[in-house]
């Protein structure tokens, strides 16, 4: 490196550097929040749908305005036609014309048909505008179980690399008293293997984290090699007050919105579906031309008022509204089930919560209790009066101690969330 001229030097210098400046961004849990909500590939994808409906009302609505027609055209014939009067052939009707139908039809009455269908049009929309709040949530709490997922898996590289010391340093000690002719190969070996273990176990959290920052990246619509240094916050713990706090969740899910939305949608369908039964009572007006030299009259103007009835479909009219009766019977299920699973995810979250929260004040006793196990053991193997099978024990159930407070911590912020989730309020 002294033998290096000074520009490579410091273009080497740059490579180290500058990345490290790229990758010292700050993210914080609101912010990966609000970039899901605006780069979610999926969420993107969603946001569609509510435009496409709402073309459902147009085409609903297009029923209250007129149709207009047009047809025309233009006719070459061999012969004209003609009438046979007595001997004589008498043409009625040039060879080759021209000719065009402009005809405006309205509906007048439907009894509700149009209505209803309208009706049911705009519930659809605000039924699909729900969904997407509901699924953005979801999404939500995906980023908040990534984001502390790559938190968690940051601290366990820290355990993993605190156990590496560790044995490293027992290696070491095994090593010198193995060189003394104080302990056996048997111990050396040992404290070998567990090293390359633990090695190996930095590995897998290394790349769990890796896997982990992949997800979020996706989550909130970044490149996959983008990364940031996360800030370790808490969720703001969910106020769940009385017993009828799944009362309260299901005023503010937009599941159960989206779902009675549905059922109204249903109930208009039935409506619509029924109105097959009755006439429609309509009016057309328009023109008819055909170019004809042979007659006086070219263009007939017509004005009609009618009344149209199916009197026969084939049972299509009624396999429609036993069809619709039943989707709203299946939509009236699913919102009860709805209300179930909320209640169940409330609760089960509510337990989780609770849970991760004694663990947490089990465990940070238990650390102290660990480095202290870890301790007294390993100066009782330098001493000779403990094993190295011992001082082995120690380390492993100081990391595992580690490792479970570090879970339950995460845990506890994880469960928070889907708490609040739960309650509509993420």
């Amino acid at each position: 490196m002294k033998n290096l001229p000074i520009i490579v030097k410091i273009a080497a210098l740059c490579t180290v550097l500058i990345p490290a400046a790229v990758h010292a961004e700050t993210l914080t849990l609101a912010e990966c929040l609000q970039r899901a909500s605006s780069g979610n590939y999926e969420l993107t994808v969603s946001a569609h749908d509510r435009a496409i409906a709402a073309e459902n009302i147009v085409q609903a609505k297009s029923g209250y305005l007129p149709r207009i027609d047009f047809n025309g055209g233009y006719t070459l014939q061999l012969d004209p036609q003609a009438i046979t009067i007595g001997s004589q052939a008498m043409e009625t009707q040039d060879a080759d014309f021209g000719f065009f139908s402009l005809t405006a039809t309205q509906t007048v009455y439907d009894f509700g048909r149009t209505a209803a269908r309208k009706r049911r049009a705009s519930l659809l929309t605000d039924s699909v505008g729900y969904n997407y709040t509901a699924q953005e949530k979801d999404t939500f709490l995906q980023v908040v179980e990534a984001y502390y997922g790559i938190l968690e898996a940051q601290k366990l590289i820290q355990a993993a690399d605190d156990e590496v010391t560790q044995r490293t340093d027992h290696l070491r000690v095994a090593k010198n008293l193995y060189e003394q002719g104080v302990v056996t190969r048997n111990d050396l070996l040992q404290a070998q293997v567990k090293l390359a273990d633990s090695k190996q176990n930095r590995l897998a959290a290394t790349n769990r984290l890796n896997n982990r920052w992949l997800y979020l990246d996706y989550l909130i619509g970044q490149p996959l090699a983008y990364r940031a240094e996360l800030t370790d916050e808490n969720v703001p713990p969910a106020v769940v007050k009385g017993d009828n706090a799944p009362e309260q969740a299901f005023a503010k899910r937009p599941e159960i919105a989206a779902l009675t939305k549905t059922v109204e949608a249903g109930e208009a369908e039935v409506t619509e579906n029924r109105t097959g039964y009755f006439p429609e009572i309509y009016s057309t007006a328009g023109v008819d031309y055909v170019e004809n030299s042979k007659v006086r009259e070219q263009a007939i103007y017509s004005a009609t008022i009618g009344l149209r009835i199916n009197l026969f479909d084939g049972l299509a009219t009624t396999s429609r509204l036993r069809q619709s009766v039943r989707s709203l019977s299946k939509n009236r299920d699913a919102l009860r089930m709805a209300k179930e699973q909320i209640r169940l995810e409330l609760q089960t979250a509510l337990n989780d919560t609770n849970v991760a929260a004694e663990r947490i004040k089990t465990v940070e006793e238990a650390i102290k209790q660990g480095e202290e196990n870890l301790r007294i053991n390993r100066d009782r193997y330098q001493e000779q009066v403990g094993t190295a099978t011992d001082v082995i024990d120690a380390q492993t159930l100081l990391t595992q101690i580690r490792t479970d407070y570090f879970r339950a911590i995460y845990d506890y912020q994880v469960a928070s969330a889907r708490v609040q989730k739960a309650m509509g309020d993420l």
